[in-house]
């Protein structure tokens, strides 16, 4: 299991775009069309799937919210610091 980063620890390695909420870390990724965002979904899908670690994602008409948290440790792990920085690689 991952260990716990601290308030402190999260904003410090927090990826451009990301806020930090509570036990999550949270984004909305803006788009042109409600199908860039699906495709934006489908590809996060399946980055998430490579890392085994699966966020909560939300698409709705020319946005995607993606909130990450390591449930089984209780919080925002390095794990999530990672994937939020390889969704935003995705999103260009």
């Amino acid at each position: 299991m991952s260990d716990v980063l601290d308030a402190d620890e999260i904003d410090a390695q927090l990826p451009d775009g990301w806020d930090h909420d509570a036990d999550e870390i949270v984004r909305t990724f803006e788009f042109d069309s409600y199908l860039e965002g699906v495709g934006f979904a489908a590809g996060a899908g399946g980055l998430a799937e490579e890392a085994f670690h699966h966020p909560t994602m939300t698409v709705e008409w020319r946005e995607v919210e993606v909130r990450l948290t390591t449930h089984d440790a209780g919080g925002v792990t390095e794990k999530d610091i990672d994937l939020a920085g390889r969704l935003n690689e995705l999103a260009g």
